[in-house]
Parts: C-alpha cells; structure tokens; sequence
C-alpha cells in the first residue's frame, strides 16, 4: 500500500471548543453478559484508574496552563468511557478559558460522572506532585519462568492450581497483551494478580496471561474476564485483580477488581507509564 492510500499525514478532527457531548459512555453490561457477570450482583468490587498526561486550558489572561489529572471511575457504574472520545473532550479544553482549578474539576467531574452514570472522582495535580513518582512492581514475577507457549487466544483452561498447599501471594507479570476493541491496536499492561488460597500453578498461570496477546476488549473487561476465569478455576479466598496499561493519548487506565470492598488503591506508576 502506498503512503498516499495510508493515513499518515491526515488530518484528524481536532475541536477547539468545549464540547462535553464528545464523551462516548459504552454500556459494561454487553461484556458483562459474555462472561457471566449479573451487574444487579457484582462478584467483586472495584475501580477504573485514569491518569491523563495532556491536560491544558488557558487561565482569564489568555495564558495556557498544564497539569495532570487523575480519575477514578467506580466498577459498579452503567458505563465505561471510550479512550479516543476522553481524549478528544480533554483537547475541547486546550483553548477554553476558566479562572480557577477547582472551576475546571467541578466541570469534569459534572460531565465524566454523566457519561458514566455514576459520582466520579476527578482531581488536578501539579507537575511536581510526589503522588505519581515511578516504582518498581512489588511481588513475584512470572516472567522468568521458561514456559513453552503455543496459545494466543484466550484459554482459561490453561488454568490450575499446584497441589493442595494455602499461600498468600502478589504474583505479578509484564506480558500481558490485548488488542483495542475497537482499533485493533495493542495494549500492553503489568498484571497483577494478588489472592490467598490453595497455590496457583505459576506457569499455568503465565501461559493464560500470554493467552490474550491476540485477544479483542477493553482494558477494563479483561481484567474482570480474568477475574472471573481465576474465581472460576482456582477458587481462591480472596483475590484482588489489577493491570497498569501503558498510556495512549496521553493516557493510561488501571482498572482494580478485588472479591474484598477497597476503601482506596495505590494508583502507583510503573517504568512503562
């Protein structure tokens, strides 16, 4: 194909007004139905964690300011948010004068907690705020292990536990790949799988992990798929699910799900974000 038949080089529709109509809510539900999650009782609790590298806004002067925001979308709400259209709502600011930040996060709170039918959590935080340094991943890593793999499309089959011995453990690996539901670009995502029960077989483990490289959904439903897969076939105690998702847009979403209520979650950083 050549460059002239591609769309490198095109234009894309760019608005430079305030326009909280472009927030595109896409129901859990359908997802939910798929993998056998009755929304009137969730098995788990949880939230999505946004943080959006790119936000600008001009103060009364007409001077343009920077900051990063931080949203939290509780798991229980009606409705995700499409990346691409909290993108294009975020640009909607980029020539928007308002006089003060609490101003700015009443109004995005107003219109996020709309889209998503739900209260949500919106703060604004200074470039050299320390609440998101990087860190290193705590727990054990699976990545080391020498697995012969030879599945790419989700298997949750693959999954088994290892004898009959109780452990506490944070598991965690960095080969987690799916595909946009709706671009087919990659994701790529550190998960984190932390439970207490009978010992899950860590290579097992690992080849299910690598088992969504071709796989098609949102960063939020495959952590409630994989939630649900690990509930189903290993019967842990507790178990809490979460992945940090490289940033796309000037954002990155960490969606948290835990079989036990989270009175808060460490929106922590890692190298890839």
């Amino acid at each position: 194909m050549g460059l002239q038949n591609s769309e490198l080089g095109k234009k894309s529709l760019y608005i430079s007004e305030y326009k909280p109509e472009l927030l595109f809510p896409i129901p859990r539900k359908t997802k939910r139905d798929e993998i056998g999650i009755d929304e009137s009782n969730l098995p788990f609790y949880g939230l999505d964690i946004w943080n959006h590298y790119e936000v600008s806004w001009l103060n009364d002067n007409g001077k343009p300011q920077v900051a990063i925001i931080v949203i939290e979308i509780p798991a229980n709400s009606t409705s995700i948010i499409e990346s691409k259209s909290m993108k294009l709502y975020f640009n909607s600011f980029n020539n928007y004068k308002i006089d003060n930040r609490d101003a700015l996060t009443r109004i995005i709170t107003e219109d996020l907690s709309k889209a998503a039918n739900t209260t949500v959590s919106v703060v604004i935080l200074e470039l050299d705020s320390d609440s998101l340094q990087i860190n290193p991943p705590s727990g054990v890593c699976l990545d080391n292990l020498d697995i012969t793999v030879s599945e790419y499309t989700v298997n949750p089959k693959l999954l088994k536990l290892d004898g009959q011995h109780k452990v506490n453990e944070r598991l965690y690996s960095n080969l987690l790949k799916s595909n946009c539901l709706v671009t087919n670009q990659p994701d790529w995502a550190t998960l984190f799988i932390e439970y207490s029960g009978i010992q899950i077989d860590h290579e097992a483990l690992l080849k299910y992990i690598i088992s969504f490289r071709n796989h098609n959904e949102f960063h939020e439903q495959c952590v409630e798929r994989i939630f649900i897969d690990i509930t189903k076939y290993c019967k842990p105690d507790t178990l809490t699910v979460s992945a940090r998702f490289t940033r796309r847009g000037g954002l990155d979403i960490n969606p948290v799900r835990s079989s036990q209520p989270l009175v808060s979650y460490p929106n922590s950083r890692l190298i890839r974000q």
